[in-house]
């Protein structure tokens, strides 16, 4: 009887590993799966989509744009998986990921080379060029024009190509020195223009127009922040003039999403947005060789 039941246990227990067994070579499905993360915004996460339809990774649906999301996927040859995740959370996933789609600058301040160390990299569309934005009725304001006019500058673009080597490129179509006509600066003089954006390069960018500005004794006091709400809500309350950290998409989704009344007073760069090597240091697992 004893010899019986240690008989159906051991079977029991041959057939539960066996189960597991078949259960791992079956699941060989999710060994090769390709995982690629990319930023969980609206915006964002379609440009990504859209960079790895380009590359012939995935295909999209017809008429899928700029609201792009992994649902929206309809070929999917190298059986790819899309990791949603924070935007400024992708260069920390890299190890845990094959692939991510990383906006420049998080990018930049994660200490990776867009240039050098992207696989994969987006053309410099001006559909995606960054903005100094305000809240409405605030766009002719002196404080507003003399912080566009110092934004605009020759310096500013020479910084940025300087600086960034291709990583961050320059859109600004008219070049000034520095300064607007028609500003009163003399009534500006001991002010304080506030201005909120991420570390990187917003923040660098900024501090040269902060020297431009404090020639007209002007202080620019720049307010870095990590994540992409903040900024824009500050402006609304009226807390901080401007803030400069946005493509015009986000900034177009973010107000019919939230009821924000925020517009664009300037155009000042682009960051093709790239695909960084993860637990893959090339592009073979999603090139078909």
């Amino acid at each position: 009887m004893k010899r019986s039941v240690l008989t159906r246990i051991a079977a029991l227990a041959l057939f539960v590993i066996l189960t597991f067994s078949l259960a791992a070579c079956s699941g060989g499905s999710d060994s090769d799966t390709i995982k690629i993360a990319v930023p969980n915004d609206t915006t964002n996460e379609a440009r990504a989509l859209l960079l790895l339809q380009e590359a012939g990774i995935i295909k999209l649906r017809e008429g899928a744009g700029i609201t792009a999301t992994k649902n929206d996927i309809v070929e999917n040859p190298y059986n790819v998986e899309i990791v949603e995740a924070e935007a400024a959370q992708l260069p920390n996933l890299l190890p845990d990921v094959d692939y991510a789609v990383i906006n420049s600058n998080y990018a930049i301040n994660a200490g990776l080379n867009p240039v050098k160390d992207a696989l994969l990299q987006e053309g410099s569309s001006s559909a995606y060029t960054n903005i100094l934005a305000v809240k409405e009725g605030k766009e002719n304001t002196d404080a507003v024009k003399a912080l566009r006019a110092a934004l605009e500058s020759k310096q500013v673009a020479d910084f940025i190509a300087d600086k960034y080597d291709g990583s961050v490129i320059s859109t600004i179509d008219k070049l000034t020195d520095g300064y607007d006509e028609s500003v009163d600066y003399d009534a500006l003089k001991g002010s304080t223009i506030s201005v909120a954006a991420s570390p990187t390069p917003h923040a660098e960018i900024l501090e040269v127009a902060k020297d431009i500005l404090a020639k007209k004794g002007i202080t620019l006091d720049i307010q870095v922040y990590n994540d992409y709400v903040v900024p824009n809500t500050v402006v609304e309350d009226g807390t901080v003039l401007a803030n400069y950290f946005q493509h015009g998409p986000y900034l177009d989704d973010f107000n019919a999403q939230q009821g924000t009344h925020i517009v664009a007073v300037s155009a000042i760069h682009v960051e093709p947005m790239g695909l960084y090597g993860g637990k893959q240091s090339n592009l073979d697992a999603i090139s078909g060789k």
